[in-house]
């Protein structure tokens, strides 16, 4: 084999140990802090609905604008394998029925919980009392935190 066709393997430390679960969920999180940290960012620089008056303020919103969004997923899920539990077309039909209950509902709880964390230091604003700004702000998180992550996979 030539010498520039070695692996990554061969400059890894002998030691090197694959990341534990624990350690993979940081990153996990911690990543997805960073990316709502970014879209937060230029949505508040960018888009007259988005207010927030400092950087901290943006970082903070974004690490519990990742916790509740993955608690909102967390109840989204055992929503749905309450339902699944059940076969027949009413089933299917109310898990998919009060899955958007929990994800449309969690943003009326996320607003609040932003509202009374942060007062004035950071608004959504538009119609219906910023619940469209909020929407659109979670859906790009949300699709850029895909786009991340099957980056990363396509990266194996």
């Amino acid at each position: 084999m030539p010498a520039e066709a070695t692996t990554l393997d061969e400059h890894m430390p002998a030691l090197a140990q694959a990341p534990s679960t624990r350690q993979r969920l940081f990153i996990r999180y911690f990543t997805g802090a960073l990316i709502d940290l970014a879209v937060l960012g230029l949505f508040a620089e960018y888009w007259d609905w988005v207010e927030v008056n400092s950087f901290t303020i943006i970082l903070l919103a974004a690490v519990l604008l990742q916790v509740l969004l993955k608690l909102t997923i967390m109840v989204e899920h055992q929503v749905a394998r309450l339902f699944k539990a059940k076969s027949g077309w009413l089933m299917t039909v109310g898990r998919f029925f009060f899955a958007w209950v929990v994800l449309f509902g969690s943003k009326f709880v996320i607003l609040e919980a932003l509202a009374v964390s942060f007062g004035d230091k950071l608004h959504f604003g538009g119609p219906f009392h910023g619940i469209v700004a909020l929407i659109v702000v979670v859906v790009v998180m949300l699709i850029a935190e895909e786009l991340v992550v099957r980056l990363v996979r396509k990266l194996n």
